[in-house]
């Protein structure tokens, strides 16, 4: 069987998504990829005429989108598992997550019934999500209607897109902002090496900041349509010491999607992750592999996009005052900026007294 991987390109209105899947088919084929593009089923839909103002109202009109979404990307899946080539990457021109931003939540609620699916199995059933900010964001003399027949938005409304494309897919386990910080070309450059980093292809390195954070207003953070809770169970296997190993159930018993992760320490910030995912049969076999000197890690998982950052705040059961959050950056430079809300005690990144392997190592029940 090849190794078929499938991924989202997504982001707000004029975010260079065209431009980036003709750059990804280049790039990714050179590097020995056979590239499958699912394309952007709304533009297709909307230009031949069925729209959320032709069908009988905006939720008839997104049970037909995700229908078609859905069976177009099993079309494309079947299709890659019946090629000679040893690596196939599908990429999804927008996935089924992005519809949310165009539905209230009852309507979204009503279409999930109808496709028989919970939102996190929906959202998980990718493996990485990449999103590029709108140009309306920090590049607005490049935000143009003219590449797009059916792009309407103006500034302020590919803005308010843009956020809640954002906040629909926040909770993937594997989410990338790409912003305008740079040119466009630098755009593009970084968005192939996010994917490269994915793929395993260039070293995977995961640059990562810890801060020990006061205990947070739950009730707060579930009020925050940009903030998704997850629950997590880990376990690490024997390794060697200057490895970790672990394996993960990541949200509620019959959605919960498992995952191996191999990580060696290569600095304060950098971290060489080796990750893919699991079946619910090889996670149960992997069990078998648990280091019985280290305890069941049990902890809640609150996934937050703040001014583009994607930040993971970890809640575990033996702390009632603190907490941890932590970011992914694509540099050791990139600024961090906290949401006032959030109280920041100190940084602890390369504080091994805060790593979840050296809290599982701790005697059940222990607390600092």
């Amino acid at each position: 069987m090849p190794e078929i991987h499938k991924i989202v390109i997504t982001g707000g209105p004029c975010g260079g998504k065209t431009s980036a899947l003709t750059r990804i088919q280049t790039a990714l084929s050179h590097l020995g990829y056979t590239v499958l593009v699912v394309p952007e089923t709304a533009t297709a839909l909307i230009s031949g005429g069925v729209a959320p103002w032709t069908c009988g109202s905006n939720e008839e009109y997104q049970k037909c989108q995700m229908t078609m979404q859905m069976q177009k990307e099993r079309i494309f899946e079947q299709a890659a598992s019946t090629m000679s080539s040893d690596k196939i990457l599908i990429v999804c021109d927008r996935g089924e997550m992005d519809n949310k931003a165009y539905m209230t939540d009852e309507e979204f609620s009503n279409v999930l019934d109808y496709l028989g699916m919970s939102e996190a199995e929906l959202r998980d059933g990718y493996d990485a999500v990449f999103h590029l900010v709108t140009a309306a964001k920090g590049a607005e003399k490049f935000y143009t209607l003219e590449n797009n027949g059916a792009r309407y938005e103006t500034i302020e409304q590919a803005r308010e897109l843009d956020d809640k494309f954002i906040e629909a897919w926040t909770g993937h386990p594997y989410l990338r902002v790409v912003d305008n910080r740079t040119d466009f070309e630098g755009k593009l450059r970084h968005l192939i090496r996010e994917i490269s980093y994915f793929l395993g292809e260039l070293a995977p390195y995961e640059l990562e900041r810890k801060f020990l954070i006061d205990y947070p207003d739950e009730a707060w953070l579930d009020s925050l349509p940009n903030c998704q809770k997850v629950p997590i169970v880990q376990y690490y296997l024997r390794s060697e010491p200057d490895q970790e190993i672990r394996i993960r159930q990541r949200g509620a018993s019959g959605e919960a999607i498992f995952t191996l992760t191999e990580k060696a320490i290569k600095g304060t910030y950098k971290h060489l992750v080796r990750q893919r995912r699991l079946t619910e049969r090889e996670y149960e076999m992997l069990l078998l592999q648990a280091d019985p000197k280290m305890r069941m890690i049990e902890k809640t998982r609150y996934c937050l996009t703040y001014e583009g950052q994607y930040f993971e705040i970890d809640l575990f059961p033996c702390w009632d005052d603190q907490a941890i959050a932590e970011i992914e950056l694509s540099s050791e430079e990139t600024p961090v900026s906290f949401p006032p809300e959030l109280k920041v005690i100190r940084e602890v990144t390369g504080d091994p007294t805060y790593r979840n392997a050296v809290i599982a190592s701790k005697p059940k029940g222990a607390t600092h």
